[in-house]
């Protein structure tokens, strides 16, 4: 049974367990390795986790089936003070992937985010992530092209999906 539990602060390493073996299949093929190292220092080093967990910027979820933790998600209610709740962070480990385990997290997002009132749910996916197939798939459209800087140089090229019920 897949199940979201509230991520305590001693959960981070397993959240960085799960972003080492996710982020490499993700993006390999998309970013450069040097991005690729400076993007995971930037979001997932010890000290820029603890602050998004601690100044409640986030709300981290251990995804388990069972027992195992199998991904994680960080989701922001009202976002930008609006009926919405913001899919920033949503991995789970390459072996659980196209066995229907990403559709049942999105729908337990959306019971968080209906109990939280919001009306849709937002995330950003690199244009070329193989992820946005599954995004539109379960009902998410795109409603923008972002080109983000994130510092020496380095651009995130997302789309900005949202998924209204």
């Amino acid at each position: 049974m897949i199940t979201i539990t509230a991520a305590k602060i001693s959960d981070i390493k397993q959240i960085q367990k799960i972003v080492d073996i996710t982020w490499p299949i993700t993006y390999g093929e998309i970013l450069s390795k040097e991005q690729l190292e400076y993007m995971l220092g930037l979001f997932y080093s010890d000290e820029a986790l603890s602050d998004q967990y601690n100044k409640k910027k986030q709300l981290f979820y251990l995804i388990s089936d069972g027992e195992v933790n199998i991904g994680f998600i960080g989701i922001e209610h009202h976002y930008k003070d609006k009926a919405i709740t913001k899919i920033h962070k949503i991995y789970l480990l390459p072996e659980t992937q196209g066995k229907g385990i990403g559709k049942k997290v999105i729908d337990l997002i959306e019971k968080l985010a209906l109990e939280n009132h919001s009306r849709a749910l937002s995330l950003n996916v690199n244009r070329f992530n193989s992820a946005l197939g599954f995004y539109k798939k379960i009902g998410f459209e795109i409603i923008d092209e972002v080109n983000i800087d994130i510092g020496k140089g380095y651009l995130m090229e997302d789309y900005v999906m949202e998924k209204k019920f």
